[in-house]
């Protein structure tokens, strides 16, 4: 269901249970050099001159014995810091260890191998790098292809770091699995996902309630309603504000719709609410007082499975409450909870995660090409199926409902937030487009990526 990322100190955990460390660090190290020579012989087969940037540490040691293979194997390589003349450039100047910024004359170093303009190969984690957050300091290498050693390491899947990866290639050492607090999430995560049995009814298959559509914003709504039984809800009630029951008539033919007044809004979705296994808040809801108004009472009376999206994070505050809460937030909205600036929620985003995540006690699914779910115990699940195209107008309500869906369905809130990130990136890459995808376009490919 899941691949182990590993941080720095997970990574020294697994070297440490090999039998006869330290005294075989060396054997280690030789495997290490060994499997990065071998994936350049395979990945750039014609390859002449290589030069080795290699540091003082074990990650340097893993660059040399890589260029000794490679002279082993006829190519014409050196440990050098001039990279004049070089057909491919083997970065090892830091490895897992590495945090914070590269000293001035590691960082010009750095910056002459970004210029090089030849294939760059980065050993275990491109330099610059913090292998345990992906957060990027200062100058960081751009690797064409990152050779990483028994596992992904946590920076190279979590942005910024994973834009310094390029290609990743994981090489056993013979290293044995050791506990991660982070996972990456596979397709087979979608096995979790309840299916409809013989004896199910449209009730008992998942009956979401969807929350949002005010007047021009209807569209937002509907299309996580849509979502959510494309994602197999047995029942979909849509409510919006009067005023935009008309719209949603139109737009939305399968769900049942819903209108409801600003005031006393809770009461009179009380019918719904009691039927209603799991819901949906925010999707084109508004900014008004009386959305604001409406989110925390229905957060604080209704006890049932929450994602809240959108406009239902705008002003959202801490509420008491005992049912499961799910956020999902992209880098500007999170940057807005947590009172800073979208640049750094970029630059720190499992931080930011978790610290969403404690202040207000829910599970939160922070989007973005690696979307991290992240629980208040601490469980974090990265998801990097979505493919870029995915950068559009309407793909986050899609999301919503997907996730509304899963809730219904009865399934833990970390594996739904996780299961719903898949399923709605591997929706993207099953739709018949990437270059002028359409929210609606994922929403329709849902069905065969849940076959």
């Amino acid at each position: 269901m899941h691949e182990p990322l590993y941080t720095a100190h997970e990574m020294r955990v697994a070297e440490a249970r090999y039998p006869g460390y330290p005294g075989t660090a060396e054997e280690l190290m030789e495997r290490a050099g060994r499997a990065v020579a071998d994936e350049i012989l395979a990945s750039y087969p014609d390859v002449r001159r290589v030069v080795a940037v290699c540091g003082g540490g074990a990650n340097g040691g893993d660059g040399r014995i890589a260029a000794r293979v490679l002279r082993e194997a006829g190519r014409d390589a050196v440990e050098s810091d001039d990279l004049v003349g070089a057909d491919l450039v083997v970065d090892a100047l830091f490895g897992t260890g590495f945090h914070g910024k590269p000293r001035p004359e590691a960082a010009e170093l750095i910056e002459r191998i970004n210029g090089s303009g030849a294939p760059v190969v980065s050993v275990d984690v491109p330099s610059g790098v913090d292998s345990s957050t992906g957060e990027v300091a200062g100058a960081a290498v751009r690797a064409d292809l990152t050779v990483t050693f028994h596992g992904r390491k946590v920076g190279l899947v979590v942005a910024p770091g994973r834009f310094r990866a390029g290609r990743v290639v994981v090489a056993g050492i013979g290293l044995e699995p050791a506990p991660t607090a982070a996972v990456r999430a596979t397709p087979a995560l979608l096995e979790r996902v309840p299916r409809r049995g013989e004896r199910d009814t449209k009730f008992t298959a998942g009956s979401l309630l969807v929350v949002g559509g005010a007047p021009g914003t209807t569209s937002a709504a509907v299309l996580s309603a849509r979502a959510a039984l494309r994602a197999d809800a047995g029942y979909v009630t849509l409510a919006v504000p009067t005023a935009s029951l008309e719209v949603a008539e139109i737009l939305a033919l399968e769900p049942v719709k819903r209108g409801f007044e600003w005031v006393d809004a809770v009461e009179g979705l009380g019918p719904d609410l009691r039927r209603a296994t799991a819901l949906a808040l925010g999707p084109g809801l508004g900014r008004s007082d009386g959305a604001r108004t409406l989110v925390r009472e229905l957060l604080e009376r209704s006890q049932l499975p929450t994602v809240v999206d959108a406009d239902g994070l705008f002003g959202l505050e801490p509420v008491e409450r005992s049912g499961t809460l799910v956020l999902t937030p992209h880098a500007g909205e999170a940057a807005r909870l947590l009172d800073s600036e979208s640049d750094w929620v970029s630059g720190h985003r499992l931080d930011a995660a978790a610290r969403l995540a404690e202040r207000f006690g829910a599970v939160v699914l922070l989007k973005g090409a690696d979307t991290i779910v992240r629980a208040p115990d601490g469980r974090t699940i990265v998801c990097d199926t979505g493919p870029p195209s995915l950068a559009t107008a309407g793909t986050g309500d899609v999301l919503t409902g997907i996730l509304g869906a899963f809730l219904a369905k009865g399934l833990d809130p970390v594996d739904a937030a996780a299961a719903a990130a898949v399923a709605h990136g591997m929706a993207a890459r099953a739709a018949p487009y990437s270059a002028g995808l359409v929210a609606s376009d994922v929403v329709d490919a849902l069905p065969s990526v849940l076959a």
